[in-house]
């Protein structure tokens, strides 16, 4: 039952990150506030201040906002998650995501739309109708495969259940990005081992690090073929998207809050391309290999097809960190823009810049921009090569800004 209109909901840790999801072609940003978030610590998170102005750019480009409010809540929370759910209704956030029933109860008081998150670990229909008395929207466990996700959003039909608003409650799943080892990123090891919690979005993430095993009766340390054995591979549905679709998806959401501006442009364009091509029916494998190798270039620890197909297992990183075929290298910052000949002018402050390297733009406003150095000139003269210190210009086709900084890209 494929749905006509599919949401995809992009990660937003930043005002770049802003900027890049809306020039790759999101439905929807969701982003946090303050502590009360599940990425509290890994991203910069905007400001109760700041709510206004993401409301402002959302509405002037036709996208809807969600507020990210899903840890744990204690008791001196309260006070804070009520002013940040009010904050986010008066300045026209378009919903909250939360999981805390406490959150959740507050919001059916004063009205305000509700996402149910991934904390819930939203498994069966009855769960669903459990839920529909307060939201509309809910993003299904991540352990679940699409067989269980297409019973589920046949039973919301035939069921006819129905949120807060009398729509259809629409189901929600993680489409790309970061998988947690734990079921639905309910993780304590974090908090046994540093008293950091991830259920209040202070995860440091000890387990993508490399582990030995000892046998503690005796010694002996057992060999292993992965010694990152907790450090889960990314998911990736886009070589399956037609599938997930046809499971009766609405939202697909991707994760990457704490992710860089290029890797937010990257994944929601592949994921934009390929929603419109299940729908227009042009979808291919030989598309889904182009996009796989677009989403390969930006930050990732591999890929895995998650729960989705049946898997009963995890897929584990084989390394730390990004697997990334491309990485980029801080060169320099915008000066000027000459709109009449879309011209750019920078700053080289750092390294060199040949002519045809690829390079990378990004800024708050500007978001991202890929192009090629295809002519660099120097005091208005054509040169091969820009050395350290030098001021140069090169064709540009969109604005660039003083505050924006300048990346070239090369193979990792």
């Amino acid at each position: 039952m494929l749905q006509k209109e599919i949401e995809v909901m992009a990660p937003v840790g930043s005002w770049e990150s802003l900027s890049a999801a809306i020039k790759a072609g999101c439905n929807s940003i969701y982003f946090g506030v303050e502590q009360l978030n599940m990425r509290a610590r890994s991203s910069i998170n905007f400001t109760v201040e700041d709510l206004a102005k993401v409301a402002e750019i959302c509405k002037e480009n036709n996208i809807k906002s969600y507020i990210t409010l899903n840890t744990t809540l204690y008791d001196h929370d309260i006070n804070l998650m009520k002013s940040i759910i009010d904050a986010a209704k008066e300045n026209g956030i378009d919903s909250v995501i939360v999981s805390d029933h406490a959150a959740l109860n507050y919001a059916k008081k004063i009205n305000y739309p509700v996402h149910i998150s991934t904390q819930c670990n939203i498994s069966n229909i009855d769960t669903v109708e459990f839920y529909a008395n307060y939201a509309d929207v809910m993003v299904m466990a991540r352990e679940l495969s699409l067989q269980q996700v297409g019973a589920i959003a046949n039973e919301i039909e035939r069921r006819d259940v129905r949120g807060p608003s009398g729509n259809l409650v629409e189901v929600e799943v993680f489409a790309h990005g970061a998988l947690c080892m734990a079921v639905s990123g309910k993780c304590y090891l974090s908090l046994h081992s540093h008293n950091s919690s991830a259920n209040r979005g202070a995860c440091i993430q000890n387990c993508r690090r490399e582990y030995t095993v000892i046998d503690k009766e005796e010694g002996i340390e057992f060999d292993i073929d992965n010694e990152y054995i907790m450090s889960a591979k990314d998911l990736a549905t886009i070589d399956f998207l037609d599938k997930v679709l046809n499971a009766g998806v609405k939202v697909l959401k991707i994760e990457g809050r704490g992710r860089s501006a290029d890797y937010v442009y990257t994944t929601v364009k592949c994921y934009r391309e390929a929603v419109d091509s299940v729908l227009d029916g042009t979808y291919t494998k030989e598309k889904t290999e182009v996009w796989k190798t677009r989403l390969a270039t930006v930050y990732n620890r591999g890929f895995w097809d998650g729960y989705y197909l049946g898997r009963k297992m995890g897929e584990w990183s084989d390394a730390y960190g990004s697997k990334a075929t491309t990485k980029k290298i801080y060169i320099g910052k915008g000066i000027k823009y000459f709109s009449k000949i879309n011209v750019g002018e920078f700053l080289l402050e750092a390294h060199t810049l040949k002519k045809g390297d690829k390079i990378l733009i990004t800024g708050p406003t500007t978001g991202v921009i890929e192009t090629s150095a295809n002519e660099v000139r120097v005091d208005d003269i054509s040169v091969d090569e820009v050395k350290q210190g030098e001021h140069f210009s090169i064709r540009i086709d969109e604005t660039i800004r003083p505050s924006d900084k300048l990346y070239k890209v090369v193979a990792s």
